[in-house]
This record gives C-alpha cells, sequence and structure tokens, in this order.
C-alpha cells in the first residue's frame, strides 16, 4: 500500500511539475511574441532575426509566402513599415517543443504604397532547436469587417 501510495505522490508531484513548467514556457512564448511586435515597430532586423529561424514561412492575407530572408529584406528596405501592432485574444498551446500561438491583432502600417491596416487573426509556430524558440511559420488573415 505504501508503494501505491508513493507511487501516486510521485505521479501528482510530475505532473503538478509539468504544468509549472508549461506555464513557464506559455510566459516565454508571450515574451517573444512581445519583443518580436517590439521589434516589427522598430523596423528591428537583428531581433527579427534571431526570432526568426533560417527556414521559417509567412504567408499573408492574400495567401502569398515569404521566407525568412524576404521577410527581413521587407524590413530591411522599409518596403513594411508598421506603425501600430496591437495584439489581443492572444492563446499560447504548447506541445512538448513546439508551441502554437494564435491571436487578433489590429495593424497599421503600409507595405510599400499599399495600406496594409485592419485587423487580422493570426498563427504563429514556435519550435524549440538548441534551447533556443524561435518563429517557423506565420499565417495571418485579414478580419472582414461586420455588417
Amino acid at each position: 500500500m505504501k508503494q501505491v501510495v508513493l507511487v501516486l505522490a510521485l505521479a501528482v508531484a510530475a505532473s503538478a511539475l509539468a504544468l509549472a513548467q508549461g506555464g513557464k514556457v506559455e510566459e516565454s512564448i508571450k515574451a517573444l511574441t512581445e519583443q518580436g511586435r517590439q521589434a516589427a515597430l522598430k523596423g528591428d532586423v537583428a531581433t527579427i532575426d534571431k526570432l526568426t529561424a533560417d527556414d521559417f514561412i509567412g504567408i499573408d492575407p492574400t495567401g502569398g509566402t515569404s521566407t525568412k530572408a524576404e521577410a527581413l529584406e521587407n524590413f530591411k528596405s522599409g518596403k513594411l513599415k508598421l506603425e501600430a501592432i496591437e495584439i489581443s485574444d492572444m492563446k499560447v498551446r504548447v506541445y512538448g517543443d513546439t508551441a502554437v500561438v494564435n491571436t487578433t491583432t489590429n495593424l497599421k502600417g503600409h507595405f510599400g504604397a499599399i495600406d496594409i491596416s485592419g485587423q487580422y487573426r493570426g498563427v504563429r509556430v514556435w519550435v524549440k532547436r538548441k534551447g533556443q524558440w524561435q518563429s517557423v511559420s506565420f499565417q495571418s488573415t485579414g478580419v472582414a469587417p461586420q455588417p
């Protein structure tokens, strides 16, 4: 009987530890999301580079895709200029060394001469490699105005 109680106690402790670590990961991912938001507003290419995996693929609201190099070049050249990024409704789900983040974002900015201001829903996938979290994928979809 003592062994059963000990095994149950260890199982409960392990579950509590796993939940605590999941909470730490969720907070880390939220902090990284904020770092990325700040970097995008400032055009901080070095931070965006650090947070983005080399095999990153982005999908924009029109269905177009971009690589990490293309995304960085859009910031470097000034083609992508973001003036405001307000993130809400953030939900982080952690699956081991992968985290999926869903958000609603109110954006103000331009891509070249095109005004891209509006409300978007996005999903970003983070993967932990060699002890570092990086974004490997991002997709954004425009939210149609409600009648």
